[in-house]
């Protein structure tokens, strides 16, 4: 079995081609340009590799995962972490192209349940509008902070009047204790009070946009209490390809809602899970405290029932999380996304 590694770069692609014991047999280097994903292609046909792992397949190596692909190649994605692990394990320590490249190589040959490159269609659609909406909500943060600063200097005590700074009528009532003023910082809050303005309108159209490449994708999500369009979109994007995914085990395992084992000896016991991917934990989070708030749940009426049993608050909202888990796998692995 020969499975290849690619170490991506903005203008390079280098690859190692490992034996089925992790020994390099064949080092070469592609230009990242459709000319080179083709010969990078071609070269992979000719050693008859039974996969390629990619380092960097969302971003810089997209462009050749999807020319791997159309071309018949089985591709996964390497997290870094783990080429750095691999990395560390080699005798001399050094770091080159072409030694990342194996590392790379042999986490693809070691490891069975690496995840394939994230899909396209409209999940990629929606990944695009979901990432575009949360750098427009960091600016918007980072612009009323700013603007918290310039009024208190201007105001002191205006938050009695505003209220937070975060609606439109706030901002409104802001701009009239500015008027008449015309000195520098005066000036430069009312134009960020434009800004925010304007990063509101696009926020609030995105929204739009988000809830119709939801529709588009014909997942099902939103029939689970708790997830409206902008948590399905966040679970949609960074799940990718459910498949892969083989259990709801397996799934709660990689979202950080299932208990770690950290047993010894007679000591049978678990321990909270910090790892997994944290975004989705924290849309199914987001859907626990919804369940829970809302007394007409299903997800509140276990709740109680665990807390009848003797939990804990916090255990019971972890058992709750492991249960929406289970439910969304079901949901993600029973509709045909698009």
């Amino acid at each position: 079995m020969t499975v290849v590694g690619i170490d991506t770069h903005k203008d390079t692609l280098a690859a190692c081609a490992a034996d089925d014991v992790g020994r390099a047999v064949a080092h070469r280097s592609f230009e990242n340009t459709p000319q080179g994903h083709a010969e990078l292609a071609g070269w992979v046909h000719e050693l008859e590799a039974a996969l390629v792992a990619m380092e960097g397949s969302g971003n810089y190596g997209r462009p050749a995962a999807v020319a791997l692909a159309s071309a018949g190649v089985a591709v996964v994605e390497v997290p870094p972490n783990m080429t750095a692990a691999a990395r560390r394990r080699q005798r001399t320590g050094t770091k080159t192209d072409p030694a990342d490249a194996l590392a790379i190589a042999r986490v693809g040959l070691a490891e069975p349940a690496l995840p394939p490159p994230r899909p396209g269609g409209h999940i990629e659609e929606l990944r695009c509008l979901v990432r575009y909406r949360c750098e427009l909500t960091a600016e918007r943060t980072r612009q009323i902070n700013r603007l918290h600063a310039d009024l208190s200097q201007l105001r002191p005590g205006y938050h009695h009047r505003t209220g937070k700074l975060t609606s439109a009528k706030a901002l409104d009532t802001a701009a009239r204790m500015l008027r008449g003023d015309h000195n520098a910082r005066a000036r430069i809050a009312r134009s960020r009070i434009t800004t925010l303005r304007s990063l509101r309108r696009d926020i609030t159209s995105l929204a739009k946009e988000i809830h119709d490449a939801v529709e588009a994708t014909g997942t099902t999500l939103r029939r689970i209490d708790g997830i409206g369009d902008l948590t399905a979109a966040d679970i949609l994007t960074h799940v990718g390809d459910p498949t892969r995914f083989g259990t709801k085990a397996a799934f709660a395992m990689a979202n950080g809602t299932a208990p770690i084992e950290a047993s010894s000896g007679r000591v049978r016991r678990h321990r909270l899970n910090r790892g997994g991917n944290r975004q989705i934990n924290k849309a199914i989070h987001t859907a626990a405290i919804t369940q829970i708030a809302r007394p007409d749940t299903e997800g509140r009426r276990y709740y109680e029932r665990c807390l009848a049993r003797g939990k804990t608050k916090r255990e019971a909202i972890r058992n709750l999380k492991r249960r929406i888990s289970d439910r969304i796998w079901t949901h993600l692995n029973t509709t045909h996304l698009t």
